[in-house]
């Protein structure tokens, strides 16, 4: 009701005002035609100014009719001044074109890197909140195939990687579950099947302009995004024809083959300039594969540590990129306008899996010392993965991926005074796995050793293992498909609203609806061979892999398996061969419907107090409605029946953000905001599934609290006319209601009885089982401090050294977690937030003149916990980790360039280790990349 009333208010007053006129236009560079976003458009003599949004746009309302004079400024552009003229009711429309000043950078050569620098630190320095951009013209100057390893350069932001390549964001050190990825200012969907994480390495990074990362909100953005929102915009329509072309090939040392790039890009104005088009389009296909071992510690009553479980695995991957973009603008006069946007992207991730593993293992104790381990006993598994024979499965594993988003929005000038805009989006992610398979044959009482002499690689050999004594076990195909969507609709207006006379203000309002349904509906089968023929592994078709080049060590020998062509052509579903059966145990808990609604309104007062303080105060509510439907199972194969839950409820969310430019160079921030993180949609599903054979339960949590944050931020920043940064900055997070899973190893019939009221209670009176559900934890304390510095080095000697050029930041973060309950149900002391990585660094240089440009980079990140344990011994922590990576390019013509690239020079492996640094839980090599090719602009 009041913000009806407060709508009502604004349009009364807007209509009873004079009618005045409005000043709009573009900003482009005159080179290339492409629009410069960031630029400060300043009317000479007042403080009125605009900021050019991504497609170059500014505009100034309710301005009285006259003469004025328009200044443009742009960091690494010569700044120019024209004059206009603004009559009333009408709308003055003037383009400028930039040109790259060398003379004001002490005659430094403004190439391709310092130009994608400019747009990034122009579009910063101007924004209103903290945060930073990277430009496309950036991006490309990495050697970085995907947005996730483009996003590991920001200051504050590491990535967790998946066979190489970067998936999932950290920013400011919390984990992706408090993060939030949008298309467009539209959220994009999640694939995964449990949780709300975005894959970043889906989308390939030359499908995207920029690239915003907002580490603190203003109330007109989605409120789940504790650590901070990406935003992923893609290309602008541009302002002239456009035609760009990219050919690449590279070399994959780890299996000793090729990957294959290709990129397109079409753009112009049609209609006399009303209809503007873009087209895109990506090719990428990548053939390598990880080495990797993992390893399961355990300490038995008497403090002998031993590994009770080990793996070796050998994967061969095949990722195939595909992506399209259209964008489409139609400009139906100076006042109104239409935007259309459609991305695709779709991924095949194909896979084959060799793993051995040994598990079952015993410690053997000596006859006379009874706490002493004279050996082991366990059995041996050798398991393929793989997939149908067909042309999509190829005999491997397929995870199809795909993400889609449409968007139609529009922004109309009703009046000098007033603006509005509209959008509705849809966007859906699927993940589907079709025809998956696996075999497996065991061996049984095998007598083991184990060696640790090597602390982070200890070996366990086997003796009286023997190839014709592995028995079959089983072989089963899978059909998994998780799908989530998203409908989303907003309004928006804008009118000049001050209480500062000659000083620009701005109150904007809006209204938002975002309607997400998720669901996971997998499909297992288990088959038994009919006839004799497959009773040993000596009986089938084989393939030996004997550990040579494995990278975690020769010593590491993975062994004989089955072939994945001999997997991929078994006649699973032929009666005659076969006998087919479903296993409930491995899909019915899983399976779950979550449907979201989300209502929300905003307020958003920009006020400017004189030529140097600003503020921005916002007021945000978002309600959420969930209607989540899941299984209760019995023993792991029997539904009793769907559980339902709905629940409702409502944030709101205040901000401030305070802007004080101390001097043309030099911003400070300061800003004091609120932000939620919902639940990841599994942790909510009402599933309960009781093990009776390990006296286990499992549960969901409808209950869950949503985590709710207030955070403190402080940034001074200092730009330099080279194009350049130095900054720092401070952070405080206050989350209430975090979550944890929670494990409970001596859970009774009373506590089942009292957590599930009415439902049929597995546990026997006496006996303890393990329980594990995710719960709120109290709070967590996250605090911090950022520096960053990047600059051209024009103010050394001579034309070679002015070419050079740094690029350094650091992050540092510490968080405390309080209300985390051990397995006795003791509060736990000391422990930080999950995910939560106290050290990160960038680093690059840089050199560039007319022709040739090139640049070495690294990043690191040290060592956090990244799952908690029922006590500190099982905890699980990721381990640091440091990439070193090069790429130069030479152009051979003012539109032609060749170019190189190498990533992953230092073999950096994914690792994780169990309690202490010393127990490898799990690490897994890729080895480098190489990438070379040529780039047409036209």
């Amino acid at each position: 009701m009041k913000t009806k009333l407060l709508l009502l208010f604004l349009f009364t007053f807007l209509f009873s005002q004079a009618q005045k006129g409005v000043i709009s236009g573009k900003v482009i560079d005159v080179d290339d035609k492409l629009p410069l976003p960031g630029a400060l458009v300043q009317i000479v003599g007042m403080n009125k100014y605009a900021v050019t949004d991504y497609t170059g746009r500014y505009e100034f309302l309710n301005l009285s009719p006259g003469d004025y004079s328009l200044q443009i400024k742009y960091m690494g552009y010569a700044s120019i001044t024209n004059e206009v003229q603004v009559n009333e009711g009408k709308n003055a429309v003037i383009d400028f074109s930039l040109k790259a000043a060398g003379t004001e950078l002490n005659e430094v050569v403004v190439g391709d890197i310092l130009k994608g620098q400019a747009k990034a630190l122009n579009q910063q320095k101007n924004n209103k909140n903290i945060g930073n951009i990277i430009s496309s013209d950036q991006v490309g100057r990495f050697p970085d195939a995907n947005i996730g390893d483009a996003l590991k350069r920001v200051s504050g932001v590491t990535m967790q990687y998946d066979q190489g390549e970067a998936r999932n964001i950290i920013i400011r050190g919390l984990a992706p579950s408090l993060n939030s990825v949008s298309l467009n200012g539209d959220r994009i969907p999640s694939a995964e099947g449990d949780n709300r994480n975005v894959q970043m390495d889906l989308i390939p990074s030359d499908m995207i302009s920029t690239i915003e990362v907002n580490k603190t909100l203003t109330s007109d953005m989605d409120a789940d995004a504790i650590g901070g929102s990406v935003n992923l915009i893609t290309r602008a329509t541009p302002n002239k024809e456009r035609i760009s072309a990219t050919l690449a090939g590279g070399y994959l040392p780890i299996r000793e083959k090729g990957s294959y790039t290709a990129g397109f890009v079409y753009g112009n104005r049609f209609l006399d300039s009303k209809l503007g088009a873009v087209l895109s389009a990506s090719y990428n296909n990548v053939d390598y594969g990880s080495d990797n071992i993992e390893n399961e510690w355990v300490k038995d009553e008497f403090g002998n540590e031993f590994l009770q479980a080990a793996e070796i695995r050998k994967y061969d991957v095949q990722r195939i990129r595909r992506s399209s973009s259209l964008a489409l603008d139609y400009k139906f006069d100076d006042n109104n306008s239409i935007f259309a946007n459609a991305i695709y992207n779709w991924r095949d991730d194909k896979e084959n899996r060799f793993r051995t593993t040994y598990d079952d293992i015993e410690a053997v104790y000596d006859a006379v010392d009874a706490q002493k381990v004279i050996g082991f006993e366990g059995r041996v598994r050798r398991q393929t993965k793989g997939g149908v024979d067909n042309s999509r499965n190829d005999n491997r594993r397929l995870e199809d991926q795909r993400v889609q988003n449409y968007s139609l929005r529009g922004e109309h000038l009703i009046k000098s005074s007033l603006d509005l805009d509209w959008s509705a989006n849809y966007s859906k992610a699927r993940e589907y796995r079709p025809g998956e398979r696996y075999i497996e044959y065991r061996q049984k009482g095998v007598d083991m050793a184990q060696d640790f002499s090597e602390s982070k690689f200890p070996l366990l050999t086997t003796s009286g293992e023997s190839i014709d004594q592995f028995k079959f076990d089983s072989v089963t195909e899978n059909t998994d498909d998780t799908s989530e969507s998203e409908f989303g609709a907003k309004v928006n207006i804008r009118v000049p609203f001050t209480v500062v006379p000659s000083q620009k203000g701005r109150l904007r309002a809006g209204l938002r609806l975002r309607i997400k349904e998720k669901s996971r509906d997998n499909k297992f089968f288990a088959y038994e061979p009919v006839n004799s023929g497959m009773e040993l592994l000596t009986d089938v078709n084989t393939v030996t892999f004997d550990g040579k080049g494995f990278n975690p060590g020769a010593k590491y020998i993975p062994g004989t398996f089955v072939s994945a062509a001999y997997l991929g052509k078994l006649d699973l579903n032929n009666a005659s061969l076969f006998d087919k059966e479903e296993d409930p145990a491995e899909f019915l808990t899983v399976n779950y419907n979550a449907k979201e609604k989300i209502y929300a309104t905003y307020l958003r007062w920009d006020q400017d107090f004189n030529d140097k303080l600003s503020m921005v105060l916002g007021f945000r509510v978002e309600n959420t409605k969930i209607d989540y439907t899941g299984n209760r199972v019995l023993d792991e194969e029997t539904l009793e029946g769907q559980i339902n839950n709905t629940n409702s409820y409502t944030n709101l969310l205040p901000s401030l953000t305070l802007q004080y430019k101390a001097n043309k160079d030099l911003v400070i921030r300061a800003a004091a905001t609120t932000a939620l993180a919902r639940p990841d949609y599994y942790a909510l599903a009402p599933y309960v599934n009781n093990i009776a054979a390990d006296r286990e339960i499992a549960a969901g949590n409808p209950n869950l609290d949503v985590t709710f944050s207030n955070n403190y931020d402080l940034m001074v920043e200092n730009y330099f006319k080279s194009v350049g940064i130095i900054s720092g900055g401070v952070f405080y997070k206050k989350l209430d209601d975090f979550i944890y899973n929670f494990s409970d190893n001596q859970y009774t019939t009373e506590k089942f009885a009292k957590d599930f009221p009415g439902q049929v209670n597995p546990i026997p009176t006496g006996e303890n089982w393990s329980f594990i559900q995710p719960k709120n934890g109290d709070k967590v304390n996250v605090f911090g401090f950022e520096v960053a510095f990047q600059r051209q080095l024009d103010f050394l000697p001579g034309d070679f050294l002015k070419g050079f050029g740094i690029y350094l930041n650091y992050t540092y973060t510490n968080s405390e977690a309080k209300g985390i309950a051990d397995e006795d149900g003791n509060e736990r002391k000391n422990i930080s937030l999950p995910g939560t990585a106290p050290h990160m660094f960038n680093g690059s240089l840089s050199w560039e003149n007319k022709r040739f440009s090139a640049r070495i980079s690294t990043n690191f990140t040290s060592d956090y916990l990244d799952e908690l344990g029922s006590e500190a011994y099982n905890d699980s922590y990721y381990d640091k980790q440091f990439f070193l990576d090069a790429n130069a390019s030479f152009k051979i013509t003012s539109k032609l360039r060749i170019f190189a690239e190498a990533n992953n020079l230092t073999n950096q492996p994914l690792r994780y280790y169990q309690g202490v640094v010393a127990n490898t839980k799990q690490v897994e090599y890729y080895q480098a990349r190489y990438n070379f090719g040529l780039k047409f602009d036209l």
